[in-house]
């Protein structure tokens, strides 16, 4: 029936496996339910339960941050929550909750794969881009980010480069959120140090791509007495034309005090 409802309003079929594999919970509660204390304040609670038929995914997060998710590679519950924060605490047995709901949610693509009478189509990236999370200071601790959206199925894979050499410590990736039209986004973080001359690289992977897809973003010199200057390329595919190919626009950096 849910089924049936859903194929009736008019979505498309990769919007139905979205809804099928992908299950979200959203809960309004106010600050005094989280924190015991009075206030109008409301938070937008969030749970994802999602799957394909190689992979899959559960979550809870809380105004558009993830808290806890389920690492089913290691077989065990993740609490990515800030030290120095009060801590929402997830029950025992949480983790042993995903893995019945995995079994649910395959269940149901399932079917879902058999009812549809159009094969699902495969959708490349629409967007890749490489940012930092803070204003960039030489020296000085900071995140690059790189985010990629509109592509389907899910998951996509990262890999980073440091001057030319792969990177894998300081990097993490989250798991792929939905969006509205049945594709997904994701991102994966590089923890670094600018430094004058280093170029870092995210290339990004899907199935739908024929060739891989790769940002780049560095730190160049600029006159005495002006900040950093940060480079970014608006898209190379690699393959076709070279990692170091690109065309480029340059961004000044705050002045330095």
């Amino acid at each position: 029936m849910y089924q049936s409802d859903i194929i009736s309003d008019g979505v498309n079929s990769k919007q139905v496996v979205s809804l099928l594999t992908v299950s979200l919970t959203t809960v309004r509660v106010s600050a005094a339910d989280l924190l015991s204390v009075f206030s109008p304040e409301e938070h937008l609670d969030l749970r994802i339960n999602g799957c394909s038929e190689s992979d899959g995914e559960y979550l809870y997060g809380l105004d558009g941050e993830e808290k806890w998710y389920a690492d089913f590679i290691n077989k065990r519950g993740v609490d990515i929550q800030p030290s120095f924060i009060d801590h929402i605490s997830y029950p025992k047995g949480t983790y042993e909750k995903a893995v019945a709901n995995q079994q649910i949610c395959r269940q149901n693509l399932e079917i879902a794969l058999k009812g549809l009478k159009d094969p699902l189509e495969n959708d490349a990236p629409s967007s890749v881009m490489v940012y930092p999370k803070e204003d960039v200071e030489l020296r000085e601790k900071n995140t690059l980010i790189c985010y990629v959206t509109g592509f389907y199925p899910a998951p996509v894979n990262f890999y980073w480069t440091k001057n030319g050499e792969n990177v894998t410590q300081g990097t993490s990736t989250n798991v792929p959120y939905p969006n509205k039209d049945g594709s997904f986004n994701q991102f994966s973080r590089l923890e670094f140090i600018p430094q004058l001359g280093d170029i870092y690289s995210c290339t990004v992977k899907h199935l739908a791509l024929d060739q891989p897809l790769t940002r780049i973003w560095g730190v160049q010199k600029t006159a005495p007495g002006i900040g950093p200057a940060v480079f970014c390329d608006v898209g190379v595919t690699v393959g076709l034309l070279g990692v170091a190919a690109g065309i480029f626009f340059f961004i000044k950096g705050h002045e330095r005090s």
